[in-house]
């Protein structure tokens, strides 16, 4: 499903116009980025949870070449998918 297409179903679906449910997205999304950096976690409930991780330095290789490079360490955001919405998906 596209941006757009999603956009559109959520309007259809509650009644809103298409430009609000675009400002709705948009905030929540800005508000989750903001809250992820500030305290590490952001929860959306019945769907997840993102998660600010550190991952540790490590050994790579370089698949054109073979030789092994050494990847640095650095702090990424991983999605944990909430148990209500695996047994609803599954």
């Amino acid at each position: 499903m596209t941006k757009s297409a999603l956009m559109a179903a959520l309007a259809e679906k509650t009644g809103m116009s298409k430009k609000d449910v675009v400002g709705f997205i948009d905030s929540f999304v800005d508000m989750a980025y903001k809250e992820v950096k500030k305290s590490g976690v952001f929860i959306v409930p019945g769907l997840g949870k993102f998660v600010k991780v550190h991952r540790a330095a490590r050994m790579g290789r370089n698949p054109a070449t073979g030789a092994s490079i050494q990847i640095p360490a650095k702090t990424v955001v991983k999605f944990r998918v909430a148990k209500a919405a695996k047994e609803a998906v599954l």
